[in-house]
């Protein structure tokens, strides 16, 4: 069970809860969510409650993440997306924390779930059609018809922009579940090489080498791999807006 690479993403109920016949339990993976939430947030406001005009090495990480994600924000969607900021940033922090807790031993990655991810996505894509018709009314319909189709085709186009607006929450979901699933299964196969062939004596030892070194090179991959899918998540978060903000672009 200790090399079985799959036996991390096992779900465990940790308080059993049941209502009218539904599942309500508490599990591993809500608890790590309510550890992301709750470790992201003390990080800021333990980064910026004493901010001083200097900052020191923590608040300037606080400082970066601000920026990054609202530089981010105005280049996809404009001044006017700046309004999303919070909900942005959450996002960012969110699964970026999530993933980089996944990486400590005996810790569960939630993200490498497709429902936690696919919830993400639904939410993004639900943002979206909402404030799409809240602000533009039947106007938000013009992000599936491009300017200038001629209209002989526009049926043709506006079944591909339908298709591939819909496709969204799967590909935003898939994109980060697969990463972190892929990555920690390899890390784990690894591990368990170096495990294995460390109780074959000083021969196997001396194998285990091989393995010890990929293990600790895929390791520092994960961490970059752990920003990069936070950035990606974000920064089509941010795409994805636009489209509510500017329907007709």
């Amino acid at each position: 069970m200790a090399n079985d690479p799959i036996h991390q993403f096992q779900i465990s109920k940790w308080i059993p809860i049941e209502i009218g016949g539904l599942d309500f339990s508490f599990t591993n993976s809500s608890a790590f969510m309510v550890a992301t939430v709750a470790a992201a947030g003390a990080f800021l406001f333990v980064t910026t409650s004493s901010r001083g005009l200097i900052p020191g090495r923590l608040q300037s990480v606080s400082e970066m993440s601000y920026e990054f994600v609202a530089s981010m924000l105005r280049d996809a969607a404009g001044s006017h997306g700046m309004k999303f900021f919070p909900f942005v940033f959450s996002l960012f922090m969110f699964v970026l924390t999530a993933n980089l807790l996944g990486l400590f031993p005996y810790f569960f990655t939630v993200t490498s779930h497709i429902i936690v991810t696919f919830a993400l996505a639904l939410l993004v894509i639900g943002t979206v059609v909402v404030y799409g018709f809240a602000k533009h009314g039947f106007g938000f319909l013009k992000l599936f018809v491009p300017e200038g189709v001629p209209g002989i085709l526009v049926p043709l186009v506006v079944l591909i922009e339908v298709i591939s607006f819909l496709s969204r929450p799967i590909s935003l979901s898939v994109r980060l579940f697969a990463n972190m699933l892929a990555g920690h299964i390899t890390l784990k196969v690894f591990a368990g090489f170096v495990t294995s062939l460390s109780a074959l004596g000083a021969v196997g030892v001396a194998g285990a080498v091989l393995p010890m070194i990929m293990t600790v090179a895929i390791t520092a991959l994960e961490f970059l791999v752990a920003f990069l899918q936070a950035y990606v998540f974000a920064v089509l978060t941010c795409m994805y807006l636009n489209d509510a903000l500017h329907p007709s672009h």
